[in-house]
């Protein structure tokens, strides 16, 4: 089961994994935690009824009674089927619903994401995240494909480490997501550094960007020759600040054959 996304830098979501367990400040406001608090009411008001909640109900045994992360994961071994189904090229990233890295996710099942990836030469896929050490550990025991781009969270000067762990993976393409952009980060590392987003965090409770962070990132990129993504301004109404930084958008890959598909 794929769905459509409107993260402006991909096209399609891949779940292989559901549920996770917040690890630094960028997961204050996760997204994925509201989206799946959601998905399992929805779920459960199927199941109640006598209808069944399909890969929906996955969400049932990661979220607890208040809808919040109860710290599992669930291993979807159906989703491994999808990609192999979808014929026309798409743009994938691999567990917006959690984290391929997570510490409960077993290397065997990250081995076998690997080989679905290896089977499907006409996608992208873009793996994301919080772990880099773990996905450095395990990197020699993976076969990474062409079409897999690695990439890490960094939203403050705090965990820039995590693109040293990055660095250590052998994904032909990296990247850093820093959003949300929680603090100024003058000295971003770039070294083997492909491509950078930066976006402010969006949803109840969204903490603010200053323009003067994003502008140090997207400069400090333009310096490098790394290609810059700026995603979104933030708040609360995403839609209403846009992703407009200093008159233009910002909307750079790592590969230029790619720029007409996102």
């Amino acid at each position: 089961m794929a769905q459509t996304s409107s993260i402006e830098w991909t096209q399609t979501t891949w779940n292989p994994v559901v549920g996770c367990r917040k690890v630094s400040d960028g997961c204050t406001h996760c997204y994925a935690e509201r989206m799946a608090k959601r998905l399992a009411a929805i779920a459960r008001a199927r199941e109640a009824t006598g209808q069944s909640a399909g890969r929906t109900g996955n969400y049932t045994k990661v979220v607890n009674d208040r809808g919040r992360w109860n710290g599992q994961v669930f291993l979807d071994h159906g989703a491994l089927d999808d990609p192999p189904s979808w014929r026309l090229p798409r743009v994938i990233f691999v567990n917006s619903m959690s984290d391929l890295f997570h510490e409960d996710v077993p290397l065997s099942f990250i081995q076998d994401v690997f080989d679905v990836m290896h089977r499907c030469p006409q996608h992208t896929f873009q793996i994301l995240t919080k772990r880099p050490a773990i996905t450095a550990r395990y990197s020699p025991q993976l076969r990474w494909p062409p079409n897999a781009w690695m990439g890490t969270s960094i939203e403050s000067a705090e965990f820039v480490h995590r693109a040293n762990d990055l660095r250590r993976c052998g994904a032909r393409i990296k990247f850093l997501s820093v959003e949300p952009l929680l603090g100024p980060i003058p000295r971003l590392p770039l070294s083997g550094i492909d491509w950078v987003i930066v976006g402010g965090e969006s949803g109840p409770g969204a903490r603010p960007m200053q323009p003067e962070w994003a502008r140090q990132i997207r400069d400090r990129c333009r310096s490098r020759n790394v290609a810059f993504f700026f995603k979104q301004w933030g708040g609360v109404n995403n839609n209403a600040t846009g992703r407009e930084l200093d008159g233009r958008m910002w909307s750079e890959l790592p590969t230029p054959e790619l720029a007409c598909a996102v």
